[in-house]
C-alpha cells in the first residue's frame, strides 16, 4: 500500500457532467499522461509506477486568519523592559574537573535549599539540576529544567539559584542555563 496523495485523486464530479443524468458521462480523452485499459478504463500513467505529471503550483487562497503575526516581524520591546532569554545556546566555558570536584558538593547543598513554590521538594531532588560544572576562574554553571514548559517561576527559579551558588566560597559567578 502507498501513501494517497490528495492530488491526485481527480473531483468526485467534473463540470460536463453537471448537465444532468441524461447527458453522456465524459472520459477523458487519452494523453500523454493517461492510459486506457482494455475495458476502456482511464488510468494516469503515474499510478502505474511512471512520474506523475507535473502540476502548476496552486494560487495562493485567502485564509479568513489573520496570519500576519506568524510572518510579521516582532514589535520592539518598550524602554526599559526586560529582553526576554535567547534561544541562543551560551558560550562554552571552560571547565575545571578539578574546581568542579571540590566545589560542587556546596554547590548541591546550597541548591537544595532552593524549593519548587508548587511542590514542597527541593529543586535538586525533583531532578531539575541536569548539570553543575566549575570553570578555573570561579564560574560555576548550572544545567536545569523547569518543571513545565509554562511554568510561573520560570523567572524566580533560575534567578534564586544564580544567586545561592554565587553566595559561596570560591564561585566568582554563577549562571543558569535553561
Amino acid at each position: 500500500m502507498g501513501i494517497l496523495n490528495l492530488r491526485d485523486v481527480p473531483p468526485p464530479f467534473d463540470a460536463d457532467h453537471d448537465a444532468g443524468a441524461d447527458a453522456p458521462a465524459s472520459t477523458p480523452a487519452p494523453t500523454a499522461t493517461t492510459k486506457t485499459t482494455a475495458t476502456g478504463t482511464v488510468i494516469p500513467s503515474h499510478v502505474d509506477g511512471t512520474a506523475p505529471p507535473p502540476q502548476a503550483s496552486p494560487a495562493p487562497e485567502s485564509s479568513p486568519f489573520d496570519t500576519s503575526a506568524l510572518t510579521a516581524p516582532a514589535p520592539s520591546p518598550p524602554a526599559g523592559a526586560v529582553p526576554p532569554p535567547s534561544s541562543e545556546p551560551a558560550a562554552p566555558v571552560d571547565m575545571d574537573p578539578v574546581r568542579t570536584l571540590e566545589l560542587k558538593p556546596r554547590i548541591v547543598e546550597q541548591i537544595s535549599t532552593v524549593y519548587d513554590p508548587e511542590i514542597p521538594v527541593n529543586i535538586y531532588e525533583l531532578g531539575l539540576i541536569y548539570d553543575i560544572a566549575v570553570s578555573r576562574d570561579g564560574l560555576a554553571v548550572i544545567q536545569m529544567t523547569l518543571t513545565a514548559p509554562g511554568c510561573p517561576a520560570a523567572v524566580t527559579l533560575p534567578a534564586e539559584v544564580q544567586g545561592k551558588v554565587k553566595s559561596i566560597d570560591g564561585v566568582s559567578n554563577a549562571r543558569v542555563d535553561l
